[in-house]
């Protein structure tokens, strides 16, 4: 069984793993105006990993993890909070720590940005994920990030197989940046996120395209799905 990967809208992501997992990456569902409304109400999630503790990356976390009785991961603080929300359980890791959620390996990396809940509490620092599937199949999660020069240390250490990059500009890096990202990352295949949502973010995949020729973009419809 192949690792699928759905795009639902801005930052929000489903992995189906080779081994049977449903995991969620910055489940921003309800009040996601790109999220499909048969994706509002996810049917079974199992595992939820968090880049960084603004409202729309963190999104429906606090409520899936009450219905599901599933575990979240994020980093220190931001699983802080979680837990004084009434998240029972809650994997704390800092940049540079793995945790594995049933065979699915999760490492917090280095991410340039801020990060602060709606309330106004300090989450940290932001952080990407590179996930590992049963397989060894790993995914790399930017995060909301500016391309920065070790970029090449994640590649270095990690290997990712496929990035996850923000493109949309303004509160993250855009095509330009993205495609230097590529270059550091060593990547072959990429596909974008953070775009479209709201008009402000206005990079392309075809942009992004463009500029990283030698790289395949896989751009999803929201709801969309790419077999890796």
């Amino acid at each position: 069984m192949a690792t699928t990967l759905t795009w639902l809208g801005h930052a929000a992501f489903r992995i189906d793993t080779p081994g049977g997992k449903r995991i969620y990456i910055d489940p921003f569902l309800n009040g996601n105006p790109k999220c499909p409304e048969n994706e509002v109400e996810p049917e079974r999630v199992d595992a939820i990993f968090i880049t960084h503790g603004h409202g729309d990356h963190y999104g429906d976390t606090i409520a899936l993890a009450e219905k599901f009785d599933c575990t979240v991961v994020a980093p220190v603080e931001l699983a802080d909070w979680l837990q004084a929300q009434g998240v029972e359980s809650v994997r704390d890791p800092n940049k540079g720590g793995t945790v594995e959620i049933g065979g699915v390996k999760v490492t917090l990396t280095h991410a340039q940005h801020s990060s602060s809940t709606n309330d106004g509490t300090y989450a940290g620092e932001p952080c990407g994920l590179v996930v590992e599937v049963e397989d060894g199949f790993k995914l790399y999660f930017a995060g909301d990030t500016n391309v920065f020069g070790d970029m090449a240390l994640i590649a270095r250490i990690y290997q990712p197989d496929l990035a996850v990059l923000p493109i949309g500009g303004h509160y993250t890096m855009g095509p330009k940046e993205a495609a230097v990202a590529l270059e550091l990352l060593a990547v072959k295949r990429c596909v974008p996120s953070h775009y479209g949502t709201f008009p402000i973010l206005t990079g392309t995949p075809e942009q992004l395209r463009e500029l990283a020729p030698g790289v395949e973009v896989l751009a999803p419809e929201p709801g969309g799905s790419v077999e890796l």
